[in-house]
């Protein structure tokens, strides 16, 4: 497999309206995670997470029971499973949010769980409830594919790179809402209030989400405001000069309109090693995130890990 198969094209504008249909199907599936799992901090609780064939929700518990449903994509389906041995499929296919909305009930009523799933997308301003959502949206599997390649690969790189940091962090994991691929370090120290205001989330989430200093890492496949795949670095707070500081590889820049360093994906795609122009990004918006902010590096740091050696203490 050449790097070009494994780090796909990926084209906005040519898979939107799949796009936006796998964004809705996926947040009916994580409000059914949200609604049956104990808070975690920072939302941790809610995110899906990359499997051998697509996105899953992992292990949810159930009593004396456990769920789990996992996007297929390599078979265009959802399946919902249980610990008692029940088995529902829904097919991902051309069709309209309602009716996949629908499907989903009716499959959890089958299994006889019994789940309040929020009726309304999250940071989708002006999107419809599901169950009201009756345009016919289409279902390009394909793209749907090349997506999940990709977060294969960026999820593979985050994970590299997280294995040098001993402080708190975060899995590498899908969250539904912003529909983006993220991974998230902690300096240890309480961050001040977040002013909230994000459109489509709850002040209460905002606040808590960033209760703690953090600087993280992400990739998105595009949206209408910015439509192009992408990889994204913020530190919250941002520490003085965060904006004016240098980081690699060269196509990367900060961008004021969304507060973020900015990597395009092609840029990543296209390069003679996309591999180590992704840690570049990884490693030095960090850097610029912890010497600014003034992080305890000695403490949070360590070598990056290699299989079957154990870090030496």
């Amino acid at each position: 497999m050449t790097h070009y198969d494994a780090w796909p094209d990926l084209d906005w504008p040519a898979w939107r309206e799949t796009a936006i249909g796998l964004q809705l199907r996926t947040q009916i599936v994580g409000k059914l995670r949200l609604a049956l799992t104990p808070w975690l901090n920072h939302s941790w609780h809610v995110p899906l997470y990359l499997s051998a064939r697509g996105l899953t929700t992992s292990a949810i518990p159930l009593g004396d029971r456990i769920l789990q449903a996992d996007f297929d994509f390599l078979g265009d389906r959802l399946v919902l499973s249980a610990s008692d041995g029940g088995t529902c499929e829904i097919a991902l296919a051309a069709g309209s949010i309602a009716d996949f909305h629908a499907a989903v009930l009716a499959a959890l009523d089958e299994l006889g769980i019994t789940a309040a799933i929020n009726p309304r997308p999250s940071e989708m301003p002006g999107a419809l409830p599901f169950a009201d959502d009756h345009a016919r949206r289409p279902y390009d599997g394909d793209a749907v594919r090349r997506f999940w390649r990709a977060l294969i690969q960026a999820a593979r790189i985050f994970g590299e790179f997280r294995t040098g940091f001993l402080g708190k962090a975060s899995p590498t994991h899908f969250f539904w809402g912003s529909f983006d691929l993220a991974s998230t370090r902690f300096s240890g120290r309480v961050a001040p209030r977040h002013p909230g205001g994000l459109p489509g989330l709850p002040d209460a989430v905002t606040c808590e989400a960033y209760s703690h200093e953090e600087a993280s890492i992400g990739f998105w496949p595009g949206s209408d405001t910015y439509p192009r795949a992408a990889f994204y670095a913020y530190a919250y707070p941002a520490p003085a000069g965060y904006a004016a500081a240098r980081v690699a590889p060269a196509e990367a820049s900060f961008d004021a309109t969304l507060g973020e360093f900015i990597l395009p994906y092609d840029a990543v795609r296209t390069a003679a090693d996309p591999d180590a122009a992704l840690l570049a990004f990884c490693r030095s918006t960090y850097d610029a995130a912890a010497d600014l902010g003034g992080w305890d590096r000695a403490s949070l740091e360590c070598p990056p890990g290699r299989p079957g050696v154990p870090r030496a203490v």
